[in-house]
């Protein structure tokens, strides 16, 4: 089974940007599609953006589309979110986990996630 480490959050204000990292134990994990989710306090955790597993394929949330950029490196089992022009309203725990791209959800494992804090 997979293990995810998601790292890279922090503080930020308004309009800067952050990378995300999620690195993946595990020989399978180049044959998983990945996504990237956030879940806010008191809200649902929502899906980000989706990879496949070759690469090739990348899926956003309306919410981010334009400013973010997911990608992967196959090699280095890792998972990355750039995520640009951040606004108050990204703020949340961001998770990575392998996901279904057609339905843009994830039935786990998670990991511990990373917060990302965004001020006005």
């Amino acid at each position: 089974q997979v293990q995810l480490v998601e790292s890279g959050g922090g503080l930020v204000q308004a309009g800067d940007s952050l990378r995300l990292s999620c690195a993946a134990s595990g020989r399978t994990f180049r044959s998983y599609d990945m996504g990237w989710f956030r879940q806010a306090p008191g809200k649902e955790r929502e899906f980000v953006a989706g990879i496949s597993w070759t690469g090739t394929s990348t899926y956003y949330g309306d919410s981010v589309k334009g400013r973010f950029t997911i990608s992967r490196d196959n090699a280095k089992n890792t998972v990355y979110l750039q995520m640009n022009s951040l606004r108050p309203e990204d703020t949340a725990l961001y998770y990575c986990a392998a996901s279904d791209l057609l339905s843009r959800t994830s039935s786990g494992p998670w990991g511990q996630g990373t917060q990302v804090t965004v001020s006005s």
